[in-house]
């Protein structure tokens, strides 16, 4: 995500975190069920160590990109003309096992930080800063309480990075959904680079909330309970490929993206593995006509380490950084980066809905913002679900 953020004193919104209890039925069970170890279950030959449908492999061949030699590190190759940047060309084949828990826990987190100055900007549009809200851990085991959130993880040119993702409902598969929802900002570099690479998403990434220490001698269904699920298509806003940057810049209003992912074992859907997934409201509610929301995700810029799921609630208010874009949501929170892309949360009759995910936050990691989700990101939804959702 972007940046991270401190909070007040704990906000006693009760109904929202009771309703977000959502307990999964599905953890590790039947022939189905996906391991934390990681082997692709299809079978690899030819002159691929990674399974590479032939339509992706003639995209890379397009781009000057050796099919054979990606998996053995081809990929590390961020030269300027072999990034891939247009919506059309995102390519992210798994790679059987990159993913091990030693290089999940050492990933970074790719921060989102805006200036004071940037902040206090149209302060006759935005509200006051919020008072910050203290992070408050996730019970444990986050199966049990939050099972469609999940870490993100994804390689870029400066290294092994993480951000935080939900599953969300498909509506055109009832049931099955394999549709992830994150940041623009955690699958693409915006104006200044392209798609990143080896995109994966861990549910309830380690359950138990174990320490470093005790994550050393971790099962790999305790680090990860539902198994690895890697993107084979993103989609994210035109606004964040073109105008996004470092700090959020022009695209941070349209900072979200949609995942669509497929397991590294099994054949069950995502949805029906987790046992769980969530509503996208994409009805865009004025700020203050909401009582509260809530922010879930993995900081992991200090204090934070990135192993354990944290949460935020706090009545909503405005934050534009300019005019011309539109107004983005800003809740009080100590999340720091790594949260980013973390799904926010709001109760609308009785059931809990995404209502947005996070963005960016000031460098004193105050507050966190979002943008709103409103027909551009519908539209970006449906296409997912019914061009890939079947998939």
């Amino acid at each position: 995500m972007r940046s991270s953020r401190r909070r007040r004193a704990f906000l006693a919104a009760t109904g929202l975190v009771a309703v977000l209890t959502l307990t999964a039925t599905a953890c590790n069970s039947g022939d189905d069920k996906a391991s934390g170890g990681s082997t692709a279950s299809s079978s690899q030959s030819g002159d691929d160590k990674i399974k590479i449908p032939d339509d992706i492999k003639d995209k890379l061949k397009e781009h000057g990109i050796d099919v054979g030699q990606w998996a053995s590190g081809g990929w590390k190759n961020w030269d300027k003309d072999k990034w891939l940047s247009e919506a059309k060309d995102f390519v992210n084949p798994v790679i059987e096992g990159l993913w091990k828990p030693d290089r999940m826990k050492s990933a970074k987190d790719p921060d989102k930080t805006i200036s004071a100055k940037d902040a206090a900007a149209d302060q006759g549009i935005s509200d006051p800063d919020p008072a910050p809200v203290d992070a408050q851990a996730e019970k444990t085991p986050y199966h049990d309480h939050a099972a469609p959130v999940g870490k993100v993880f994804f390689d870029s040119p400066e290294g092994s990075m993480v951000c935080s993702g939900t599953v969300i409902k498909d509506v055109n598969h009832p049931g099955k959904s394999n549709l992830v929802w994150t940041a623009g900002h955690c699958v693409h570099a915006g104006g200044s680079g392209g798609w990143y690479r080896n995109i994966a998403f861990v549910p309830s990434y380690n359950d138990q909330g174990k320490s470093e220490s005790e994550l050393g001698s971790a099962t790999a269904s305790e680090i990860a309970p539902y198994g690895q699920w890697w993107a084979d298509w993103a989609s994210t806003s035109n606004e964040w490929i073109s105008g996004g940057d470092e700090t959020g810049g022009a695209g941070a209003p349209y900072d979200y993206a949609v995942l669509h992912v497929k397991p590294e074992q099994g054949t069950k859907s995502l949805e029906e593995t987790v046992g769980n997934a969530l509503d996208v409201d994409f009805s865009a509610p004025s700020a203050q006509d909401v009582s509260a929301m809530g922010a879930w995700g993995y900081p992991a810029a200090p204090p934070y380490n990135g192993l354990n799921m944290f949460k935020c609630v706090d009545k909503p208010g405005r934050l534009s950084l300019d005019p011309t874009l539109p107004t983005m949501y800003r809740i009080g929170c100590t999340m720091t980066g790594g949260s980013s892309g973390g799904g926010w949360f709001r109760v609308v009759d009785g059931e809990t809905k995404l209502v947005s995910n996070t963005s960016i936050g000031p460098s004193d990691n105050t507050w966190l913002a979002g943008p709103q989700l409103g027909k551009g990101a519908e539209q970006l939804y449906e296409t997912m679900s019914k061009e890939y959702g079947g998939q």
